[in-house]
């Protein structure tokens, strides 16, 4: 079963939100909608500024962990290497 790792911004250099899931459209649906009470809702985390699919979900999680002790310069590192310009890149899901 597939897994994706995501991170999602409040703005450029704002507040940073990494998750895993299986279904990136519906988790990103129930962020953007406020669905999923906590730290997102909290801080208006919605814009989908990176993401990477594995075959497995739980290779996904062990890359979350990871990704979650890195310290914030490698994150916003890991976002400008595909989007430097942070924009949203939810519509590349639509082919998920």
């Amino acid at each position: 079963m597939k897994g994706y790792v995501y991170i999602l911004a409040s703005k450029r250099n704002g507040t940073l939100y990494t998750g895993v899931t299986r279904d990136l459209s519906r988790r990103l649906f129930e962020h953007q909608n406020n669905l999923t009470p906590g730290f997102t809702s909290k801080y208006g985390v919605k814009t989908l500024v990176w993401f990477e699919e594995f075959d497995l979900l739980t290779t996904a999680i062990t890359r979350e962990k990871t990704i979650k002790r890195w310290p914030r310069k490698w994150k916003l590192n890991l976002i400008e290497q595909i989007n430097p310009d942070w924009e949203d890149i939810s519509h590349y899901l639509l082919g998920l």
